[in-house]
């Protein structure tokens, strides 16, 4: 993985909401786009009520992702995630990001992630303080804020979200990158952006749109992506 790719501003398509049976194909379409960030989310049933995909998606992925020079995140909505953290390292993740919700210990948690050898990200629900994050300054790649609530693609963006956005990267500083999840396409991207954030994880406005290369396009061109 670049560390290029955790700096500067990235798309990112979630497969939450691809055609599994044609997710290779899929992926291709966005990273023929462009797209150099693949957002993986994890659902356990608990933390969240859905149940979604396990290290095997990840590890079919991984040749395919970095064959372009890309990288694969994964978004661990699961309790305890720290006890899933070496199966996706080992599957190919190259970020792995936890929830601050999901586990009594986060410091742990982020430790488990680097000593994996993937980078370690930190997300927090829309319903969770920005004061939540600030103990984990200094060693986290990445920050994540959900602008909706974790679990089910398609939901409408939280308004609020853009004040939390701005003032989590206060509390972040400059450096880590700021990411957000949750009714991200052309119109609540920009506003993301102009808040404070670097990295755009949309699910639904690309993978649901007729042809995702140009609803991929059309986000990257919203954030003044490269």
């Amino acid at each position: 993985m670049g560390a290029e790719l955790l700096q500067g501003i990235h798309v990112a398509p979630s497969i939450l909401s691809a055609d599994y049976a044609r997710l290779g194909e899929q992926v291709r379409e966005v990273t023929d786009a462009g797209a150099r960030v693949i957002h993986v989310d994890v659902m356990d049933g608990h933390f969240v009520p859905p149940l979604t995909i396990g290290p095997p998606a990840v590890s079919a992925l991984r040749e395919q992702v970095s064959a372009v020079g890309g990288m694969l995140e994964v978004h661990l909505m699961v309790e305890r995630p720290e006890r899933h953290v070496a199966d996706f390292a080992r599957a190919g993740a190259d970020l792995i990001i936890v929830h601050a919700e999901a586990t009594p210990n986060v410091h742990y948690a982020l430790h488990s992630v680097r000593e994996s050898g993937a980078a370690a990200g930190l997300a927090i629900c829309p319903a969770t303080p920005v004061s939540a994050v600030s103990e984990s300054v200094g060693d986290t790649a990445l920050f994540l804020c959900m602008t909706v609530d974790p679990g089910w693609g398609g939901q409408p963006f939280i308004a609020s979200s853009l004040d939390k956005i701005a003032r989590l990267r206060d509390t972040i500083g400059a450096g880590p990158a700021l990411e957000v999840d949750g009714g991200i396409e052309t119109e609540t991207a920009g506003p993301c952006a102009a808040a404070g954030a670097t990295r755009f994880v949309a699910g639904s406005a690309i993978f649901a749109a007729p042809e995702p290369a140009e609803a991929y396009r059309a986000i990257v061109e919203a954030v003044g992506a490269a």
